[in-house]
């Protein structure tokens, strides 16, 4: 059962993650490296998720090919 403490703590240590991030490699580069390396980050601390997943665009019940992308998708266990 999820618990509000449970999504709590995963909400503390995915913001840790991404400010370990940033303390290590600083300011001012592409998204790309910052993606990457917060992948990284988050397979360390055993967090599971799942990068570029497509999302459907659904409009009057019809998906439309809009080519969406969700950067990461943090799994919730």
């Amino acid at each position: 059962m999820i618990t509000q403490k449970y999504l709590d703590e995963l909400t503390f240590s995915v913001i840790g993650a991404c400010i370990q991030v940033h303390k290590t490699i600083g300011r001012g580069l592409l998204e790309s490296v910052y993606h990457e390396c917060l992948k990284e980050e988050l397979s360390y601390r055993k967090i599971n998720f799942f990068t570029e997943m497509n999302v459907p665009l659904i409009y009057r019940d019809k998906e439309l090919n809009a080519n969406l992308k969700c950067d990461l998708f943090i799994e919730i266990v």
